[in-house]
């Protein structure tokens, strides 16, 4: 392979180390790898076949990765009604009511992400659908993607009526004389999903995923862990890795069944081993997620103590405390990376405990477990994190107080919990390794705006908003460290990745300025100009 060269800007070698971050003046590629720095890389510039790229005053920095998103389930929103565009309810059925115009033989409606805030407590009428889709069964997914909202014609079709119950570990919302109100939660929408509606097509999702990663590229990043893979996905993932459609690594977290995940066990090491029997660069299939609980929103989140405004609701764990434990030591045992979604405070004590009890086993080997998500952690258990050498994934974007966290969150949470929420900078400084991701579709796949809110707490595009919980918030090169360095481990490829050091992965986005060194605010619209992974290069403006 011909070497690259890289001069004209600034070379963010290692954004995050113990002291200032390190950058050079040069740098060379070859051979997938990072080769020389400064004036050894600059000499290379006169090598036969040798490229080089004038930084033109931008900045040539590790390339970000994702820690925890849903690609498949992002790229099929373009598929169905345009509804997260939607600025209010009346815009979401204008959404549906326009798609079904342009698709009137279509079997089925199926859609996402609404915004939960437009109707009181999240709770929404199938009787509102049904004006605009007759007898179209419709079925749309809430932005938190653990809601369904479905019409009158869905039900039928699923057969829920006021004397169906509600399922394991989901709830079907009802009005008041027990007649399903057209909300569906947890294991009930997901539920409904998976057995009721039509999957699509295997081409759609085909398409599908090489949008998702073509447009992570797009955006300098690198590797995307998939935390929500489901056996028909597995199909999907091989045939595109096969035919060059990734445009970014991806990992696959196999999502562990409460109810069988014992039959999983083998399940998982067979689809393990047909990813690396596949032997794409691109894709890896070494994690099993756990969802621990739902959100706060819903009522769904595990709390240790009763929401604020439900004294006798707790929410819903999804798993029992014993078979918790038991399954994430056998995946533990297997060699499996763990990946849990914890929402609520007692969840994320359960997650805690679950991968302490597993790392018991065999203490002496080297584990990389992730808890996802880290919303509501009881200040007790700050610590534990670092303690236990588990990975603290945050989603960024989150950590500021926007309509969803003034309207439904902190209501729900109530004083002091509500103050517990997104606790980065106490996680940072308690020593733990944190990594940073979009939950896209749930919210934005952008990188740069979330990062721009964990340093400043706030609207990232308003610099005069105040600071939410502002002792959380954490320096521009630990908030780059984390999707960077941090990922890098998450990525099982820390000696491998996350720096630009001679020998690292020859993996970078070019930016026009210094991430480090401009407002925060300025962050948002920092233009990408190129994505190289390693070493080739996958994203051209």
């Amino acid at each position: 392979m011909s070497t690259t060269v890289f001069t004209g800007g600034t070379i963010l070698v290692d954004p995050n180390p113990a002291g200032p971050a390190r950058t050079s003046d040069a740098i060379a590629f070859r051979d997938g790898r990072v080769v020389a720095l400064g004036t050894e890389a600059a000499a290379l510039a006169d090598a036969p076949g040798a490229e080089v790229v004038d930084l033109a005053g931008g900045t040539l920095a590790p390339a970000p990765g994702d820690g925890h998103a849903h690609p498949m389930l992002g790229g099929v929103e373009a598929l169905g009604p345009a509804v997260r565009q939607a600025a209010d309810l009346q815009g979401i059925l204008d959404a549906v009511a326009e798609w079904k115009a342009a698709h009137p033989d279509a079997e089925w409606i199926v859609g996402a992400s609404y915004d939960a805030t437009f109707a009181e407590g999240g709770l929404f009428d199938a009787r509102w659908l049904d004006e605009v889709t007759g007898d179209t069964p419709t079925i749309l997914r809430a932005w938190d993607y653990h809601t369904a909202w479905v019409n009158s014609a869905a039900l039928a079709a699923g057969g829920i009526t006021a004397d169906t119950p509600d399922p394991h570990l989901g709830r079907i919302v009802r009005r008041a004389d027990g007649s399903p109100l057209g909300t569906l939660q947890e294991s009930a929408a997901n539920n409904f999903l998976a057995d009721v509606v039509p999957a699509f097509p295997l081409a759609q999702r085909l398409d599908a995923i090489e949008r998702a990663t073509r447009n992570y590229a797009e955006l300098g990043m690198t590797w995307v862990q998939d935390a929500w893979v489901e056996p028909s996905d597995i199909e999907v993932y091989l045939t595109a890795a096969q035919a060059g459609r990734l445009h970014t690594r991806v990992n696959l977290a196999f999502r562990a069944d409460p109810v069988r995940w014992r039959e999983q066990l083998a399940e998982f090491e067979a689809a393990r081993a047909s990813v690396r029997d596949l032997g794409a660069e691109r894709l890896s299939g070494e994690t099993v997620k756990f969802f621990l609980d739902g959100v706060v929103e819903s009522h769904t989140a595990a709390l240790l103590a009763p929401y604020a405004d439900r004294s006798d609701d707790s929410g819903l764990p999804n798993w029992e405390t014993a078979e918790l434990n038991a399954a994430t030591a056998a995946f533990d045992a297997l060699g499996f990376q763990l990946h849990l979604h914890a929402i609520g405070d007692a969840a994320n004590r359960s997650a805690l405990n679950a991968l302490e009890g597993a790392a018991a086993q065999d203490p002496e080997r080297e584990r990389h477990h992730v808890i996802a998500h880290v919303a509501v952690l009881d200040p007790a258990d700050v610590d534990r994190f670092a303690q236990l050498g588990i990975i603290a994934n945050f989603e960024p974007y989150w950590a500021q107080c926007d309509a969803v966290m003034r309207d439904l969150t902190i209501p729900h949470l109530g004083q002091p919990r509500d103050e517990w929420q997104y606790l980065i900078g106490s996680v940072h400084r308690s020593g733990a390794t944190v990594s940073f991701g979009s939950d896209w579709p749930v919210t934005t796949i952008d990188w740069r705006p979330a990062l721009a809110t964990a340093i400043t707490r706030h609207d990232p595009t308003d610099p005069t908003a105040t600071a939410w919980l502002p002792e959380e918030r954490v320096d521009a090169a630990t908030a780059f460290g984390a999707y960077t360095t941090g990922i890098a481990r998450q990525a099982l490829a820390a000696e491998r990745r996350g720096t630009l050091a001679v020998g690292q992965d020859a993996d970078a986005v070019w930016l026009a300025d210094n991430p480090l060194a401009i407002a925060p605010e300025a962050i948002t619209g920092l233009a990408v100009r190129g994505t190289w992974l390693a070493g080739a290069r996958t994203f051209t403006p």
